[in-house]
């Protein structure tokens, strides 16, 4: 059983920055593509960023690559996901997801297996 735990969330104000942080329990954790999405408050759930296993090659959403960072730490089991210049539109609740290494990481959610159980980050203006 692999799990996933994240951990940073909290109340910010615009324009901060924070680390999110995602641990993987599995001892093969460098054999997972990572990634994070977001859930805005009355929204659909969206993707953010993706990391291959190996952290070569990464992917964003396109409104967020210039202000957010994903990466990872093979030796820790935990990926990070940094953000900058926080906006009241950030505001939502942060899952990370984990799925068999591929190659190139999935965008879509439901090519995830593994959830973790999110981190709030709410952003006052």
């Amino acid at each position: 059983q692999v799990q996933l735990v994240e951990s940073g969330g909290g109340l910010v104000q615009a324009g901060d920055s924070l680390t999110l942080s995602c641990v993987v329990s599995k001892r093969t954790y460098g054999y997972y593509d990572m990634a994070w999405f977001r859930r805005p408050p009355g929204k659909e759930r969206e993707f953010v960023a993706g990391i291959t296993w190996s952290g070569g090659g990464t992917n964003y959403a396109e409104s967020l690559k210039d202000r957010f960072t994903i990466s990872r730490d093979n030796a820790k089991s935990t990926t990070y996901l940094q953000m900058n210049s926080l906006k009241p539109e950030d505001t939502a609740v942060y899952y990370c997801a984990a799925t068999t290494a591929r190659g190139t990481t999935p965008t879509v959610a439901s090519e995830f297996r593994y959830w973790g159980q999110g981190t709030q980050v709410t952003v006052s203006s």
